[in-house]
């Protein structure tokens, strides 16, 4: 009896090819076929297992299996008549050929060995292309460009690339980088030098004569009156930053003029808009500009507001509504700056470039600014029915309009029409008896009609006319302004004038009258050492040449009845 087996027990009694009948086991010394071949099974082996396990070394008596017909292109593109010679011969001629080729990259590859690398690079693959077909040339260089390297714009010239800067160019750089040159000069206190030449490029003026000068200087707006934050600058001087402000050579000269103008505003201006009632519905009638919410109440005109510099008093003042006007456009775009700057809610502001000297402040607002009522006729009316102003104020600017009786009416014109009864007309002007006075001290036989110091200087044409009105002199203003021509203010005639147009003084008093007066006012006496006019030991911040120069101004105040 054989020897136990489960494999070929497990072979034998496979479901395959149960539909033949079962043999008998062969002897170990059979020749047989191994039945796990036998064509009974369906041709097939039964499993993979079995003929490893069991050692049967005959082959196999089926039929063998057609042999697999090769992937390569030749076959498939040919018939599969593959006994012919012809299919023959052209399968011998198409492993001859050479693989196509396309960028430089084989479709087809020659050998496995081949086939299992990685993509190569453009250099490796140039390299087999030319050892597979040595007759192919190399690819060509990449041509050069024959345009020189010349370019046509420069910024800096080529010698200047990579030059290290020098310790002196470093040290002016740091200061560029903070103030600019322009604003170095000016804190360094250089003043442009005038050409002996006459520039011809230079655009006319518009405004030609005194009012010329003027405008170029600013003279609306002198810089007597300006603030430390707004220096005493003509129209031509730009608006640099408070530190060079502050280096001025008269900076306390300065402060002492803006100190006067405070007073003069706190004493005059201040109860007459406390008092002023509000005219509006909705707390914020006429508010021109935006800025906030306007709790504050009275209407100001600022005739010759320049730059601003009084912007922030009459933000103290709790103003509800301000105009200003200049002769120069430049002032009036620096003013309008200011007030869009200022911190907290802002009063609301208008205004507009105009020479209020010889217009009528209507070729530049409309009625309503002006307080007048739209309906009524303007040239046979002069009631004013809407919100009139409460202050009127001219710093430092009033005397240019006495040039000529017409300007001089003009001006009170414009100051007085559209002021309420019981509004004021505040402002500053030079003293004409200290002028005249000083004039009158020259020696006789003198050719040059100046006086001053090393802050101011004056100078007449004339000493033996003495018009009212145009009586002419040329100003110059240290770190101000060069020559600027102004007019003699005779208090007198200026008092008599006013009251034509229902203006009474009721304030009038020399700097230094008004400095005697107030130095030991509770509110006044700190508001000098806060402005630095003195310290706080009470030293003051002027030289005596600077006081001299202050001098000669006066404060004044009028009433409308």
């Amino acid at each position: 009896m054989p020897a136990f087996d489960p494999v070929r027990d497990a072979v034998l009694n496979s479901p395959i090819g149960q539909t033949a009948p079962m043999l008998p086991l062969p002897s170990p010394s059979s020749t047989l076929s191994s039945p796990l071949a036998s064509p009974s099974l369906g041709g097939r082996r039964a499993t993979d297992l079995s003929v490893l396990l069991n050692s049967v070394t005959h082959e196999p008596s089926f039929p063998t299996p057609p042999p697999v017909r090769s992937s390569t292109l030749s076959h498939l593109l040919h018939s599969d008549n593959d006994e012919h010679d012809d299919d023959k011969h052209d399968d011998d001629k198409l492993h001859a050929s050479q693989p196509f080729i396309r960028s430089g990259k084989s479709f087809f590859s020659s050998s496995p060995e081949r086939e299992s690398r990685s993509r190569p690079s453009s250099s490796s693959s140039s390299i087999s292309l030319s050892r597979q077909n040595p007759t192919m040339p190399p690819p060509p260089p990449p041509q050069q460009s024959t345009i020189p390297y010349n370019p046509r714009v420069r910024i800096t010239p080529p010698t200047s690339v990579m030059v290290p800067m020098t310790p002196a160019e470093m040290e002016t750089f740091k200061d560029y980088r903070y103030r600019g040159r322009g604003a170095m000069q000016l804190s360094q206190g250089r003043k442009r030098q005038r050409s002996e030449e006459p520039d011809d490029d230079r655009p006319a003026k518009k405004l030609a004569g005194d009012v010329g000068v003027v405008v170029e200087h600013c003279a609306s707006c002198l810089p007597l009156h300006a603030l430390p934050a707004n220096p005493l600058a003509d129209n031509s001087r730009p608006d640099v930053g408070v530190v060079q402000r502050l280096d001025s050579p008269i900076i306390g000269l300065k402060n002492f003029n803006n100190w006067v103008k405070s007073v003069l505003i706190t004493r005059f201006a201040h109860p007459v808009l406390a008092a002023a009632r509000s005219r509006s519905t909705n707390g914020n009638h006429g508010y021109r500009g935006g800025g906030g919410r306007n709790t504050g109440s009275g209407k100001v005109l600022d005739m010759g507001c320049g730059k601003g510099g009084d912007m922030t008093k009459w933000a103290k003042a709790r103003v509800k509504e301000l105009v200003g006007v200049d002769i120069a456009a430049v002032s009036v775009n620096q003013a309008r700056s200011r007030w869009e700057s200022l911190r907290g809610p802002r009063f609301s502001a208008t205004f507009a470039a105009l020479d209020c000297y010889t217009q009528p402040l209507t070729r530049a607002f409309p009625p309503d600014v002006l307080g007048m009522d739209p309906s009524y006729d303007y040239e046979s009316d002069t009631r004013l029915s809407g919100d009139p102003f409460d202050v009127v104020s001219m710093q430092f600017c009033m005397h240019y309009a006495f040039e000529t009786e017409q300007k001089t009416r003009c001006m009170l014109e414009n100051a007085s029409r559209y002021l309420r009864r019981g509004g004021v007309f505040i402002g500053t002007v030079p003293n004409a008896e200290i002028l005249l006075e000083h004039l009158d001290e020259l020696p006789p036989d003198a050719t040059d009609l100046s006086f001053g110091n090393s802050v101011y200087k004056i100078r007449f044409e004339e000493r033996d006319e003495k018009p009212t009105f145009g009586h002419k002199y040329w100003f110059y203003l240290r770190d101000a302004v060069d020559d600027v021509p102004e007019y003699i203010v005779r208090w007198e005639n200026f008092v008599q004038m006013a009251a034509e147009y229902d203006l009474y003084p009721v304030y009038k008093e020399e700097f230094h009258q008004v400095f005697a007066e107030h130095q030991e006012h509770p509110d006044f006496g700190p508001l000098m050492v806060h402005m630095k006019v003195v310290d706080s030991n009470g030293e003051s911040s002027m030289d005596e040449d600077q006081w001299e120069a202050a001098n000669i101004y006066i404060a004044f105040a009028f009433e409308k009845r």
